[in-house]
């Protein structure tokens, strides 16, 4: 789960990590009031959507204007400038050119910035362990620093016999060329950093860039955090934090009945039973011409009715031109499947090719509804057999109003 830059500060700050003084608003007044309680000559502007490249970002209704992170020198353009970014769609390299509308801001007081670093933490999955990183190169986005300068990117396991001691933290200070008392405020801030990451159930922590002023402080100017979304049942505070208008509405919908789902922009839906199949299938289908329109696992105990909402979930995608069901069942009867593949096919009047390839527990069963359902569905030998009929089926197919 993805929470905002305000969110992420505010959690952060119950940990001590140092960040600047700031508050959300909705409206172009309450961003003024907010800008004339924090007092001081100047203030930032953000807006607050779940994706990086902010303030690089164009709005589609001012391509060539500020960005989405905004610098105001009075009260007055607070809410200017808040009145011309919330409403509005903002296009960054992460959003796609659909973009994301900004519904509300965060206005933060003003920093005066000497340096700009990169921390972050994550879950190595090559290592099994929280890895700390840090990049003298702060302000730019890490996957570039990784591709052109990997060297300027340092890396730190800690094992989680251990977990981290202050040695790391200070190994990462020296790293970034820190001096002085700046040392000692990057290791606090870090080991921070790395408890609330372990406390919060956190996926990713990410502070880019973090800064150093120029009276010597060491703070996060901006803050990410992920987490791990099976955790959430120990942490309604940050559950409660969850914005939905910034979720794909299908993979909410998908959440509230158990389902994994990911809208992905190809035109071939897929259903499958367990994730590594779901990912050998999507794989399969590109391999044959095509392109996979999500990712959808119905787990190994899906009921009917779970299958019926997940056939209804794939539909709901205009770009879907075609479906392949692919169940090897196993917990998952192939019965079931069928079952709640005829309901949600004859629910939803079915008006694109359906493949279905069914192995497994009462797979005989499973065929014969599907066979019996007088429905136009195409049987498939094996998983090639399936790839290569549901792209052929879909290369004259059109949906209407596509």
């Amino acid at each position: 789960m993805n929470i905002h830059e305000y969110q992420a500060k505010e959690l952060l700050r119950r940990y001590d990590v140092a960040v600047p003084r700031g508050a959300v608003a909705f409206t172009p007044d309450e961003a003024a009031n907010a800008a004339r309680t924090l007092g001081g000559p100047l203030w930032v502007v953000k807006s607050q959507i779940h994706a990086g490249g902010r303030g690089a970002g164009r709005f589609q209704n001012d391509p060539g204007g500020k960005g989405g992170v905004r610098v105001a020198r009075s009260l007055e353009a607070v809410r200017e400038e808040a009145g011309k970014m919330l409403g509005a769609v903002l296009v960054t390299k992460q959003t796609g050119a659909a973009g994301r509308e900004v519904r509300r801001l965060y206005v933060e007081e003003g920093c005066d910035i000497a340096r700009e670093l990169y921390f972050g933490m994550l879950i190595d999955r090559a290592t099994s362990r929280i890895t700390l990183m840090a990049s003298t190169e702060g302000g730019m986005d890490i996957e570039e620093v990784a591709a052109h300068t990997p060297e300027k990117i340092l890396k730190l396991a800690i094992d989680p016999a251990t977990g981290i001691q202050p040695f790391h933290a200070r190994r990462l200070a020296f790293g970034l060329g820190l001096r002085g008392k700046q040392i000692g405020e990057a290791t606090r801030l870090f080991l921070a950093a790395y408890r609330a990451f372990t406390e919060l159930d956190a996926s990713i922590v990410e502070i880019n860039p973090l800064v150093v002023t120029h009276s010597g402080h060491v703070m996060a100017l901006d803050a990410k955090c992920n987490f791990d979304d099976n955790a959430l049942f120990r942490h309604p505070d940050i559950e409660a934090m969850r914005d939905e208008a910034e979720e794909d509405p299908a993979e909410t919908e998908a959440a509230r009945h158990a389902l994994n789902y990911v809208k992905l922009d190809g035109n071939i839906g897929c259903m499958v039973n367990g994730a590594g199949l779901a990912m050998a299938t999507m794989d399969i289908i590109q391999l044959h011409g095509g392109k996979p329109a999500n990712f959808l696992d119905v787990g190994g105990g899906a009921t009917r009715e779970r299958v019926a909402t997940a056939f209804r979930l794939i539909l709901a995608d205009r770009n879907v031109e075609g479906i392949l069901v692919n169940i090897f069942g196993g917990i998952m009867r192939c019965d079931v499947i069928a079952e709640g593949v005829v309901a949600a096919a004859r629910e939803v009047d079915l008006t694109v090719p359906l493949v279905v390839r069914l192995e497994g527990t009462n797979v005989e069963l499973g065929k014969a509804i599907l066979r019996d359902s007088g429905l136009p569905i195409v049987s498939a030998d094996d998983l090639a057999d399936a790839a290569t009929k549901v792209v052929a089926a879909t290369r004259n197919t059109k949906r209407g109003g596509h």
